[in-house]
């Protein structure tokens, strides 16, 4: 990707804000001084990316001062003990209402800081600085903060949306393997959900992304925050539209939370939610199995898990009660209507969801 900065906006009337796409934002002091107001910054991040990209950052907000809480890495750590622990070094710092929040990595520090910044003196300013591939592309963007709890993942949080997210397609060099595959899932969703023939871009350049081009990973990034920025400005607080974003998760927190947070990420429980979603909707005659088997082989291309852990149907059940879409008990599903079309309901029969259920995870 060029030095050029791609922007796109959430338009939430008076709390609209942009989304900055390019290379070598971390380090501009020009760029932060725009979008990151007030002398106070408390920065936000974890043991990996903050010895990665902590001091780039801190050079840019040259001038600040800066509070600083370094998290340890990993989903199991997204807990309100971690939130309570980040919580105590503002108050001891007496940081006020004016201070700027700055989630610097992926998903679990953005969601993390996200929720302390809503909480914090009833709401302060947050900026999201994503650093891998899922965060870039969906966790920064849309307002959603949340911790674990172990009976269910996301259950305690907040909306709040940030001043700015920024960026910064540099950082993608560092992210390991595994967590570039993880996040191409929620690429590979935004294709399924609204947009065929982004499906169908995905499945011609797979190779490229996984080789980390620099332009195929940047019309990635700027096509799915497009379409979920559009999405969020619709419907802001998930009353509708919004739950189409989940598709795959229900499965997929599912699996998250029979194995402790530990040992799938987000972004390959999301795939492996994705297949069985797809399954779901092809056993109800709704897509040919030509779609499914287009799915399952461009996930396999994407090195992520297409096989769910064995864990039983029950139990599996157990955890989608818990998702934050049941409505008076029953649990609302995102499904497919075709490649590029999905729909949120409840409307399913129940004998084809324990099918399901029973052959992706016994």
């Amino acid at each position: 990707m060029s030095n050029a900065i791609h922007t796109l906006t959430v338009d939430l009337a008076d709390r609209s804000y942009p989304i900055l796409i390019g290379a070598g934002l971390l380090g501009s002091r020009e760029l932060f001084a725009a979008h990151v107001p007030g002398r106070d910054a408390v920065l936000i991040s974890n043991t990996v990316v903050a010895a990665l990209y902590a001091a780039p950052l801190k050079a840019a907000l040259h001038g600040r001062r800066i509070i600083e809480v370094v998290l340890p890495d990993g989903e199991q750590h997204k807990t309100l003990a971690s939130a309570s622990r980040v919580f105590d070094v503002l108050i001891a710092n007496r940081v006020a209402r004016d201070a700027i929040v700055l989630a610097l990595g992926g998903g679990v520090i953005g969601d993390l800081a996200g929720f302390v910044a809503a909480c914090y003196q009833r709401g302060i300013g947050l900026v999201q600085i994503p650093t891998t591939l899922l965060a870039h592309v969906d966790s920064s963007v849309g307002g959603k903060t949340a911790v674990n709890h172990p009976g269910g993942k996301n259950m305690i949080g907040a909306f709040h949306q940030p001043l700015a997210v920024i960026a910064d397609t540099d950082s993608l060099h560092t992210l390991p393997e595994r967590e570039l595959r993880a996040g191409l899932a929620e690429i590979i969703k935004y294709g399924l959900i609204c947009d065929a023939e982004f499906f169908a871009w995905l499945e011609a350049n797979i190779d490229a992304l996984l080789a980390r081009s620099p332009a195929a990973l940047a019309h990635a990034i700027y096509r799915s925050c497009q379409i979920k920025a559009q999405i969020v400005g619709r419907d802001e607080r998930e009353q509708g539209e919004r739950a189409l974003l989940n598709l795959g998760h229900t499965f997929g927190h599912a699996i998250e939370c029979a194995t402790g947070y530990v040992e799938w990420l987000h972004g390959e429980a999301v795939a492996t939610g994705l297949l069985i979603a797809t399954d779901m909707s092809h056993r109800m005659g709704a897509l040919p199995s030509s779609a499914l088997q287009r799915l399952r082989a461009l996930l396999q291309r994407a090195g992520l898990p297409v096989d769910a852990p064995r864990i039983g149907a029950a139990r599996a059940l157990d955890y989608m009660r818990v998702d934050k879409k049941v409505q008076s008990g029953r649990v609302r599903l995102v499904l497919l209507q075709a490649l590029g079309r999905a729909v949120v309901t409840g409307d399913y029969p129940d004998p084809t969801l324990q099918d399901t259920l029973t052959a992706h995870f016994g």
